[in-house]
């Protein structure tokens, strides 16, 4: 017990902790962060209503303004949508199922990144470059792009594909189309880490070069994979939210922030401004909060702004 006190006590101390405590920017934004972390993944237990149970559901209660608003009710502070569900329950669901592909999406992308980057830097020669020019042609699209080609052959190739199948190719789609970042930036730390004496020493050893990328050169290149993760998870939620508002994404049945916001569009003319204003506007705080995360964590391990 007296060891973990020491090292919580390190930590507490360290320029890390500091440089957090002294941006109020940044705390600000892990705040909301949290906030809207715990709300999503307490959705079951915080929610005042169950958007998915039908039984609970009255089209007599459909498009209810705010509370605040003539007509409106507090048993759904933010309103109602189409079919009577509550528009506060809805985003705190549609933000988890959003974090979740986010996530989901960030740690297929960084596996299969960190592996190929590894692989590249390691060996070189025709493999390096094989890799290498496979990134470059990915490079030459959007990501936007490559997620909706992958995510329409996909959902092609299997057709009636269930819910659960479709967000996994939504998945899968989003995570391909990030890969790139991950791979050059690990390529370029191999290529420094693969000379240094750690590196040869377990050659000499007979390590396999497996075990070596594994064990010795993965735990010497993670700052910065760690840093472009905080950061491509900003950008995977924004992709999920695109993909959704253009149909293709998230199944209506399983409503993401991007398609609350597509099914508000719908009614944004007629007077419904709360569909699609009140999810919209948690997409962009929750970007807005992640992505000053992700540059706090650049910063703050960057070496050179020490």
């Amino acid at each position: 017990m007296s060891a973990y006190m020491e090292r919580m006590r390190g930590f507490l101390a360290s320029d890390l902790v500091y440089s957090f405590k002294k941006s109020k920017m940044t705390v600000v934004a892990a705040v909301l962060t949290l906030i809207f972390v715990v709300g999503a993944f307490g959705a079951p237990f915080l929610a005042p209503h169950n958007p998915y149970d039908l039984n609970s559901l009255s089209l007599m209660d459909a498009l209810l303004p705010p509370a605040w608003i003539e007509g409106g009710n507090w048993s759904y502070p933010l309103g109602t949508d189409n079919q009577g569900r509550d528009i506060l329950s809805t985003i705190m669901y549609g933000t988890r199922l959003s974090l979740i592909v986010g996530m989901c999406s960030v740690l297929l992308a960084m596996v299969i990144g960190i592996m190929l980057g590894l692989i590249s830097g390691y060996f070189g020669g025709m493999i390096d470059n094989i890799i290498m020019r496979i990134a470059d042609v990915q490079l030459t699209f959007p990501a936007i792009l490559v997620a909706l080609l992958v995510d329409g052959v996909i959902k092609a190739a299997a057709k009636g594909t269930s819910d659960n199948l479709a967000m996994a190719a939504v998945v899968f789609a989003i995570g391909l189309s990030f890969w790139v970042q991950y791979a050059r930036t690990v390529r370029g730390s191999t290529l420094i880490e693969r000379g240094k004496e750690y590196v040869m020493a377990a050659r000499v050893l007979g390590l396999s070069a497996p075990l070596i990328m594994w064990r010795h050169l993965l735990r010497n290149i993670m700052t910065p994979v760690l840093v472009i993760g905080t950061i491509n998870l900003a950008l995977a939620i924004i992709a999920e939210a695109t993909l959704s508002f253009l149909g293709v994404g998230i199944p209506s049945t399983q409503p993401s922030l991007g398609t609350l916001i597509r099914t508000g569009n719908d009614y944004l003319f007629s007077g419904e401004w709360w569909i699609t204003l009140f999810p919209a506007a948690v997409l962009g705080v929750l970007v807005l909060s992640v992505n000053l995360l992700g540059d706090w964590l650049r910063d703050a391990l960057n070496p050179r702004l020490k």
